[in-house]
């Protein structure tokens, strides 16, 4: 079977984050350098009480540090049931830290690679969806919720993350290209304890909605890539809501922006023209350091040897104005 170039990149990036995501128990290092770690989807939470910041991403685990530049890590912070549909040893990928009237929320995607839903275009699509795990510590552990499944079974799901709006809380999510071909930006309202989902998934845009992210079809000529990856939502210093997510420019992961034009979640969301990360930087957050700097987190995404690299990475970011501005990179002193 031939297929794309994107296609092939993708698989790629596929295997690869898999290769993180069953890692077996590794030793806690210390004061290791930003640098230094390898980590896709990295997510920053910024403890106040503690003064401590948590980094999770893929691969199921936790790093400290207090000054963003030298890590302790990494740390196991999930107990997931092993009689669940996440069998035993899941894969967990994009990981996020919430806190909300006193607990704390694991917002990530797990994998059961032992199950199948289907196969689609001569792709076997693995049991993979989003879930919350709950723990009364930032630093875990972090253990299954009331509801056994939030997002339909036969949907591969990934990437959530948390917005509240008009009093109610809400997953925002993706649908995997995989198996509807042109992935998605879902949201699903949450129960007021995140403990499970209420009602069906919402699309909110397309990937073939963006203007830049593109690749090439068999006859090499372009078209929208089908990649949705990593929504994130902001709002702007005028009160505008937006939302930074990723996908490709032919072989570049890239990271792009869509606002609400009515400042919902329901849209409808306009998409910037163009990128706003440069090239091989993609799957981004937004947190403030205790001194009040804005940043993003972001990982890089280079190619070494046919294995994908992926190291956290920081930019300043403007948002007093209507819309985010990426600033320079910056490095922790």
């Amino acid at each position: 079977m031939r297929i794309s170039k994107a296609l092939f990149l993708v698989l790629i990036i596929l295997s690869s984050v898999q290769i993180q995501g069953r890692a077996q128990e590794r030793p806690v290092r210390k004061n290791v350098p930003i640098d230094s770690i390898t980590l896709s989807d990295p997510f920053i939470f910024p403890d106040s009480a503690t003064k401590m910041y948590y980094m999770t991403g893929t691969g199921g685990r936790l790093w400290k540090s207090r000054d963003l530049k030298y890590w302790d890590g990494p740390f196991k912070v999930t107990n997931t049931d092993p009689g669940s549909w996440m069998g035993p040893k899941p894969m967990i990928w994009a990981a996020e830290i919430h806190p909300y009237k006193g607990k704390y929320y694991y917002f990530a995607t797990f994998t059961n690679q032992e199950v199948k839903i289907g196969n689609y275009r001569g792709n076997e699509i693995e049991r993979r969806a989003c879930h919350v795990l709950v723990s009364d510590k930032p630093e875990g552990p972090y253990i299954p919720m009331k509801d056994s499944i939030y997002l339909p079974a036969n949907k591969p799901t990934l990437d959530a993350t948390l917005w509240f709006e008009d009093g109610k809380s809400y997953m925002v999510y993706c649908y995997e290209w995989l198996q509807n071909w042109d992935g998605t930006i879902e949201k699903i309202e949450l129960k007021p304890d995140f403990s499970g989902t209420i009602g069906e998934g919402k699309v909110l845009f397309r990937a073939s909605d963006s203007p830049w992210s593109r690749e090439k079809d068999q006859n090499g000529k372009d078209k929208p890539n089908r990649v949705t990856d990593g929504p994130y939502l902001f709002k702007t210093g005028t009160g505008r809501l937006g939302m930074i997510w990723t996908s490709w420019i032919h072989s570049d992961y890239t990271q792009g922006v869509a606002y609400s034009a009515t400042g919902k979640l329901d849209g409808p969301w306009v998409q910037e023209k163009e990128p706003i990360t440069p090239p091989n930087f993609g799957h981004g957050m937004l947190f403030k350091t205790f001194e009040g700097k804005q940043l993003m987190c972001i990982h890089s995404h280079k190619d070494v040897n046919g294995r994908y690299i992926r190291i956290p990475h920081f930019f300043e970011v403007d948002l007093s104005g209507d819309k985010m501005v990426i600033g320079k990179a910056y490095n922790p002193n």
